[in-house]
């Protein structure tokens, strides 16, 4: 659907007004002096670097932070939710980067949590579960616990769980990162028959296609503050990634933003030139099951070379989380075994795996590949904190210095070293985690599940630069990306992995996308 034809009516009133909107955490200013207008069918993306404000933005539009300065009106009343219940009451509905789910509950359960009063009507409220599924375009097993699924699946439960309101003004946080290019088609396809209704829908993505695709609006934060706006985004894109990144003049050429941060730049500027000569991962018919016995990957067999990408890339909830725990030791194997550099590791732990040179980047950061309530520097060191002890205590100094080294060079923005962890927006986590993991030493082979996830276009490229340059090094890498664009242009060798199976192995060449793609839907020639 084309962004024009949902072009907000001149002579409505808006939804949502805000008016100079102010947040302090502290010493830290996260919005300064904010103003924006969200009119009845009006989908405008807000866009920005990782840490600009946009989740914080969202987050007291919601309720779950109070404003300390300026004022937000609904349809002209004043609006200053408490709590997202109040919002919510006002018609205002959010999906979160992070999940709010009850992981022992089934999908449908968390569905209809908070949904009804007094008696539920389970059937009725089952059928109008599959109507949204079915207007979204996504596949959900209803009786299935939220424990079992993979990130991305978690992620659909939130979206229809938040559909399901029919909200007046629906808050997106990054709602398609997860997401295959068929899930995001359909999900905007969604955002737009929403907004035709005349809903206001507020969309924070990196992703420049979306943007372009179905914009009404945008705005462009920068460290707090409203830098860029625009009426016409699809022609505006390389106006608003200029005003996002920080650049102070324009480009001295005819080259576009956008293609200037492509990431197929980086295979043209870093060629593969190493031969393939030692295998650091042997993966030999490696199988695991769920906690219910269900099988999630099947007899899985392939090999990572020395100084190789491979990309594997599939549907979510196709055996890539699986495969990506059991190598990470997040996950019992049910048969088969895997090697690094020769070497058996089949059930080691993730400590044995880190001794071993493994790097780990897992899909779910926020669970599994930080501790929120240490220290930014805590975080960044403790793979090796046994360098920052003497006589049983641990030198803070040095290890503050160490880890603003690895804040500067891998571009992780917080106060300090000492910031806690939990309080980095979701972005710098991400780079926080892969630059304690890229720093391991020695450093053989790397799993990096999903290390895009939540990042801005030029953290994007910034990332797969240090990945490559570690490739370089003679480093292995494995990487898990829902991100078929991104495999495309980073990976030396994509697999696809179909209900848990390989489907079938190739170069990453124009010519074999339809391949690869049919792949993914399971069909075309097994491996």
């Amino acid at each position: 659907m084309n962004a024009a034809a949902l072009a907000p009516r001149t002579n409505a009133a808006p939804i949502l007004s805000l008016a100079g909107i102010g947040k302090r955490f502290g010493a830290f200013q996260a919005l300064d002096d904010v103003s924006l207008g969200l009119m009845p069918g009006d989908v405008h993306c807000l866009i920005g670097e990782n840490g600009a404000g946009k989740s914080t933005l969202c987050n007291v539009i919601f309720g779950v932070h109070q404003p300390d300065a300026g004022t937000m009106r609904v349809d002209g009343a004043p609006y200053r939710p408490r709590n997202p219940r109040e919002a919510l009451g006002a018609g205002i509905a959010m999906v979160h980067q992070h999940f709010s789910l009850v992981d022992d509950a089934s999908v449908l359960d968390n569905l209809l949590l908070g949904q009804s009063r007094g008696f539920l009507d389970r059937a009725a409220r089952t059928k109008e579960v599959q109507a949204v599924l079915a207007s979204v375009g996504l596949d959900l097993a209803l009786d299935v616990r939220i424990a079992d699924l993979s990130v991305g699946e978690r992620q659909r439960v939130e979206i229809v769980k938040c559909l399901m309101r029919e909200p007046r003004l629906l808050l997106l946080d990054e709602p398609t990162a997860v997401l295959l290019p068929a899930e995001i088609d359909a999900l905007l396809d969604t955002c737009a028959r929403v907004a035709e209704r005349g809903c206001a829908v507020v969309l924070v993505t990196h992703k420049l296609k979306e943007i372009c695709r179905i914009a009404t609006h945008a705005t462009v934060l920068q460290s707090g503050r409203v830098v860029a706006r625009s009426a016409s985004p699809s022609t505006d894109i390389d106006h608003l990634v200029h005003a996002m990144i920080h650049r102070a003049e324009a480009p001295d050429d005819s080259e576009d933003m956008a293609s200037r941060l492509s990431l197929a730049q980086l295979r043209a500027t870093s060629p593969y030139s190493r031969p393939l000569d030692d295998e650091v991962l042997q993966i030999d018919g490696l199988s695991a099951r769920d906690a219910e016995g269900v099988a999630r990957l099947s007899d899985c067999t392939l090999v990572v070379n020395r100084g190789e990408i491979v990309g594997i890339a599939g549907v979510e909830g196709n055996g890539q989380s699986e495969l990506g725990a059991v190598l990470a030791g997040m996950m019992p194997a049910a048969a088969g075994r895997f090697f690094i550099a020769g070497r058996d590791m089949t059930n080691a732990s993730p400590r044995e795996l880190t001794r071993a040179g493994v790097g780990i980047v897992p899909e779910d950061r926020h669970a599994v590949g930080c501790v929120t309530g240490m220290s930014l520097a805590d975080n960044l060191l403790i793979n090796h904190l046994d360098r920052y002890t003497q006589y049983g205590f641990l030198r803070r100094r040095a290890m503050r210095a160490a880890a603003l080294e690895l804040m500067t060079r891998f571009d992780v923005r917080a106060s300090g070293p000492d910031a806690l962890f939990g309080g980095l927006s979701g972005g710098n986590q991400q780079k926080a985690v892969l630059a304690r993991e890229l720093t391991l030493d020695p450093l053989v082979f790397l799993l990096a599940a999903q290390p895009t996830r939540g990042l801005d276009v030029g953290a994007v490229a910034a990332v797969y630069t240090h990945i490559r340059a570690a490739r370089e090094r003679g480093v292995g890498v494995l990487l898990i990306s829902s991100e078929l664009d991104e495999l495309m242009s980073v990976a030396d060798r994509i697999v696809v992995l179909y209900r848990g199976r390989i489907m079938g192995s190739c170069t990453p060449d124009a010519a074999n996308r339809g391949r690869i793609g049919a792949w993914m839907a399971g069909s075309g020639d097994t491996a």
